[in-house]
């Protein structure tokens, strides 16, 4: 066959015998490819390396900053105010002292670090492709020409023949041609925690799942013990991890709420002060009959320009996100990207991994059926305490034998080891055994005493066909204080007659029982009945279908040690002793999370990989879901359309034995049903899902890097009642955001109209310079507005639904606000302006003409303060706010009142930004306007409560 004809990566290589998938990639199980064909097939499928997609480079980061509108029209600004100053200083017309381009420099200055500040935010790479690059191995073993030889990876081709071994990273995907005991590690590609073990002589149906394909291998994964000989079948961009690469960089990042709420400030802004400069140039030039006056219009229309731009809104708004994320921080949400601290306050869809994160990661046996008795077992975690109950009552071992008996069994016929690190009980070796020894702990039964009690001398080892594990010891006789010579355990003495060993097996529920003759029963054993085995089996599928996970337990006492092999023969006539069921038990503060997002108006969702009875039972028990809710699994989901996925993802709260691919289905269908989600992940095949979401969440502790770099937020305990947290400081980070520019742009729109209102209502020259506009925006708004983004949360701002991510800025009112505000504001000032002009203008005045200027500008820049002290809370009057709750608002009006002053009566201060020294009488005034604003605020507030409405 030609390299030309090889079949494509569509495939089903695990429904294939191996001969059949030798053939169709014409190779050779002993000799490999020859160099003719190696060449053939590196030209068709290329090297074995993820290919990267080009993204932006880093001057189009940089020049995308610059494209902002607002910040194209400062540009436009400060050129226009170079060529009026280049004019001025040619034409001699230069005022004595003046700073030619001071204007220009000051407005460009601000343009370069407001596109620095976006570039910084922006230019951070996705790493998640270059994680997934470091999966792959450098060097790999294969058979070519006949001969063993060692490759770089990215050599390989489909129909090489590669050597593995234990320790190895697998270098592509392959069947398996064939292998001794071999385990591989898939964790970080299916999700599932424990080691596969591999058999090359299987043949599986087409439709089995990704981590159900025990004849394969995949790129990425590790051997953890055995050997094999695999059959290349996939290399790069084919293999399982190119396909999680094109999926990941298919993923096209959207822009967050808040860059959408910015655009489109931005956009309202600029066209308003566009109508109204040109409104003032045709009104002025209307007034004058002519252009005669056209530069002064200009000088008009520069300082409105100015004056509409919030300069210092996107620094106040990182600087609030960045504050976001230290808190979020300290609660154990780590934030990779700053705009997802806002945008977790639109959430309004939680999908969580179960193991971990709603549960502890910890298995914990709940219930034992022993003795025809069920006790439930009490206790959190690995922790050795807990109590047995019997129908709500705590019962002394001594009332029942039969759980000392079968604690023993767990404990002996076990490998994990239970110890105390750092002041915390932690399992070394499987969960499952971890529960055991923990279990038998509560018992009384200790592991380490037990195992010098009973030593182990053959061990007939747990396999996947066998479904069981048994160990035999050689009982050692202990001081009872009887006169016996042979004294034994009280625990096991009725286990034995003469016997020096015993056997204890555990395993499959069925297939235990089905190899035991007697039945335990306290203190003797009897033979086992038709009846007794019924009930162990209904019990059985009572404690399955609550979704523990159930192994049964017996014992046999032997004469002498079992030859090697004779497992078979060995575990018949066994005696049973038992069931223990076991759950990864929910984490305890994580019911008290779910409903916390019920009340918010967050539906959580659990997606898993575990058993569908398992889901249901957590799902059920955390409040996630209700009885007979239904639980949507991988295998339906796989034959749902899109559009019928669509149809029932707003009914379904569970998805059961889910692989991460549909993870990225189940996410792209809520967000068609206008859904703001948040997808939590740990494994690489996650990462597209997590890139997908409007919030990926990766797993701190168990995550992989791949995950982590996809991620826009790490959980550093991996714990959901982490991410409710996080959403809560989300939604206050947006309500302090709304908060600051209704303040910002408020004062804006009062400093535009009353620069537009100078030339018509007769006043000469232009009120504010666009220094002193930028000194407004950067300090007096942004001092304050800094101040109020770290004000605490309302009370109720987890009792109510998330606001619409898709929501305008303007929308409830904020709008309406900044207008009606902005008008007062001018109304203020306008006043103080009209008569600051006469008082300056008259006969007898001994100042500058110019001050009433001055006047306008610390008007302007005072009435800020009470409108930061009045802002704080929409509804609750100053006098009823606890002035100190924040104290960076006091501080903030303080320092910028000073700091206005130190304008006006220091000379350097006063050149450099165009003022004039205020007497006494004239600041008196401009406090006595500024005041008002704080008045007109407050009154508002009395007004509302009146007619029983609640403020924006």
């Amino acid at each position: 066959m030609s390299a030309n004809s090889l079949p494509e990566g569509a495939a089903v290589w695990h429904s294939l015998e191996v001969d059949k998938a030798l053939d169709l990639l014409d190779s050779n199980a002993d000799s490999g490819l020859t160099p003719q064909e190696i060449q053939q097939r590196l030209q068709k499928y290329g090297p074995n390396e993820l290919e990267e997609t080009a993204g932006r480079s880093t001057w189009e980061i940089l020049l995308d900053q610059f494209k902002n509108i607002m910040l194209l029209m400062l540009i436009g600004v400060a050129l226009i105010s170079g060529i009026l100053d280049l004019i001025a200083l040619q034409s001699g017309s230069l005022k004595p002292g003046e700073v030619p381009f001071k204007d220009t420099i000051a407005i460009l200055a601000i343009v370069i670090l407001n596109g620095i500040l976006g570039y910084v935010q922006e230019s951070r790479a996705e790493k998640a492709l270059a994680a997934l690059k470091k999966m792959t191995s450098p060097l790999v073993r294969v058979i070519r020409a006949a001969r063993l030889v060692e490759i770089a990876a990215k050599e390989l081709v489909p129909g090489d023949v590669m050597l593995l071994e234990a320790g190895m990273q697998i270098a592509a995907d392959g069947r398996l041609i064939e292998q001794s005991n071999l385990q591989v590690r898939e964790s970080a590609l299916t999700g599932e925690a424990q080691s596969v073990n591999k058999q090359a002589t299987l043949k599986l149906p087409e439709e089995t799942d990704l981590g159900d394909r025990l004849n394969l291998v995949f790129q990425g994964t590790e051997v953890i013990q055995g050997r094999a000989k695999v059959l290349v079948t996939n290399t790069g961009m084919t293999t399982e991890l190119g396909k999680i690469a094109t999926m990941l960089q298919a993923v096209e990042s959207e822009p967050t709420p808040l860059q959408q709420r910015m655009t489109q400030l931005g956009n309202v802004l600029v066209t308003g002060s566009l109508i109204l400069v040109a409104i003032v140039v045709v009104g002025g030039v209307i007034q004058a009959r002519g252009f005669s006056n056209i530069q002064e219009l200009l000088e008009i229309s520069l300082s409105m320009a100015v004056a509409v731009v919030p300069e210092g809104l996107p620094a106040v708004i990182t600087v609030t996100l960045a504050l976001g994320t230290q808190r979020m921080v300290r609660q154990n949400a780590l934030i990779r990207k700053l705009p997802a601290v806002e945008t977790l306050g639109s959430v309004t869809t939680i999908c969580s991994d179960k193991t971990g994160t709603l549960t502890q990661n910890k298995m914990v046996v709940q219930s034992v059926f022993t003795n025809n008795k069920t006790f439930r077992v009490t206790g959190e975690g690995y922790a050795p305490t807990g109590d047995f109950q019997l129908d709500g009552q705590t019962i002394s071992l001594e009332e029942s034998p039969e759980i000392s008996a079968l604690s023993v069994a767990c404990a002996v016929c076990n490998d994990s080891v239970l110890q105390k690190e750092q002041g915390e009980w932690a399992i070394l070796g499987d969960p499952t055994e971890g529960a055991l020894v923990t279990l038998a702990g509560k018992a009384g039964i200790e592991k380490d005493q037990w195992n010098n009690k009973l030593p182990r001398v053959v061990e007939f080892p747990f396999s996947s066909e066998r479904k069981r594990m048994s160990v035999i010891s050689q009982v050692e006789g202990v001081a009872t204080g009887d006169a016996s010579s042979r004294g034994v355990d009280p625990a096991i003495a009725n286990f034995l007659q003469s016997e020096p060993y015993l056997m204890f097996t555990k395993g499959s529920p069925e297939l235990t029982l089905a190899r035991s003759a007697q039945i335990h029963l306290g203190n003797h054993s009897a033979p086992l009945t038709e009846e007794q085995r019924q009930k162990i089996l209904a019990e059985n599928d009572q404690m399955a279908s609550k979704g523990l996970r159930v192994l049964g337990f017996a014992y046999k006492p032997l004469a002498e040690i079992p030859p090697e092999g004779s497992d078979e023969a060995s575990e018949q006539d066994l005696v049973w002793l038992g069931l223990v069921g076991m759950l990864d038990a929910p984490r305890p503060e994580v019911r008290a999370a779910v409903q916390e997002c019920r009340e918010a108006g967050i539906r959580p969702v659990m997606i898993t990989g575990d058993h569908q009875l398992t889901a249901r039972a957590i799902a059920t028990d955390l409040g996630i879901a209700q009885e007979g809710d239904r639980v949507l699994t991988g295998q339906e989901l796989q034959r749902m359309t899109d559009q019928e996925l669509e149809q029932n993802v707003d009914l379904v709260s569970i998805y059961a034995r889910v692989s991460p691919e549909h993870k990225l289905r189940i996410v792209q269908a809520l967000q068609r049903r206008g859904r703001f989600v948040a997808m939590t992940g740990d494994g690489v095949n996650d990462a597209p899902a997590l890139k997908q979401a409007d919030i990926g969440i990766a797993m701190g502790i168990t995550g992989t890097d791949v995950s982590k770099e996809a991620s826009d937020m790490v959980l550093l305990d991996d714990n959901f009642a982490t991410i409710v947290s996080a959403t809560k400081e989300g939604r206050v980070v947006y309500t302090n955001i709304r908060r600051f520019i209704k303040y910002i742009l408020g004062s804006n729109i009062g400093e535009v109209l009353t620069i537009a209102a100078a030339p018509l209502i007769g006043l000469g020259g232009v009120p504010l310079t666009p220094l002193q506009i930028l000194w407004m925006n950067l300090v007096t708004d942004g001092l304050p507005a800094l101040a109020l983004a770290v004000e605490p949360p309302e009370p109720d701002v987890m009792q109510r639904p998330p606001f619409s991510p898709r929501e305008s800025i303007f929308a409830r009112g904020l709008g309406s606000y900044m207008i009606r505000i902005g008008i007062i504001f001018a109304i203020i000032t306008i006043a103080l302006m009209w008569w600051a002009y006469q008082h300056t203008h008259a006969p007898e005045y001994q100042g500058n003409p110019d001050t009433w200027k001055t006047m306008v500008f610390t008007t302007l820049c005072i009435a800020q303060m009470g409108h930061a002290i009045a802002i704080r809370s929409n509804n609750r009057l100053t006098i009823e706010m606890n002035p100190f709750s924040n104290i960076f608002v006091l501080a903030a009006v303080v320092v910028t009142t000073i700091l206005q002053l130190m304008l006006v009566y220091v000379p350097p201060l006063r050149d450099f930004f165009g003022t004039h020294y205020l007497t006494l009488e004239e600041l008196g005034v401009c406090i006595g306007f500024s005041a008002l604003m704080f008045v007109w605020i407050e009154a508002e507030k009395i007004f509302l409560r009146i007619m029983g409405k609640k403020a924006v």
